[in-house]
């Protein structure tokens, strides 16, 4: 497996947290087959690129803070990558701040030539119990 292919899916995935950080829904859309799917603990969901840019936009969550750590990333085909990594993130949450670390992984598919992200998957970690 190339190291260039590998840093090339881990650049998509950083591009794709910065657009969401900066409120870029066309940049995070272009990146994104038409349907994708999310896993996260609010359960699955399917979207459109006009879903997606309505869920982008709702001011209730804001992604304030990003870092992406422990990135490893795997071709199963030429045309399909899976990315794996830890995600540390600030969200302002109808307004609080809340600080999040995830497990996090997408699944990548080569078409016509560019990568699109089909599917995205979070797993929260618990917080550490209070000692």
């Amino acid at each position: 497996m190339s190291e260039a292919r590998m840093q090339d899916i881990e650049k998509l995935e950083r591009a794709f947290w910065q657009s969401i950080l900066e409120g870029d829904s066309k940049a995070a859309t272009a990146m994104l087959t038409e349907p994708a799917l999310m896993v996260s603990g609010h359960g699955s969901n399917r979207f459109d690129h006009a879903g997606y840019e309505k869920m982008a936009s709702d001011d209730r969550f804001k992604l304030l803070r990003f870092e992406l750590s422990d990135m490893d990333v795997t071709f199963p085909r030429d045309d399909v990558a899976v990315a794996t990594y830890h995600a540390s993130q600030t969200v302002r949450m109808e307004g609080r701040e809340v600080q999040m670390e995830a497990h996090d992984s997408s699944t990548w598919v080569r078409i016509d030539g560019a990568w699109k992200c089909v599917v995205h998957t979070e797993s929260l970690v618990p917080p550490s119990p209070e000692p």
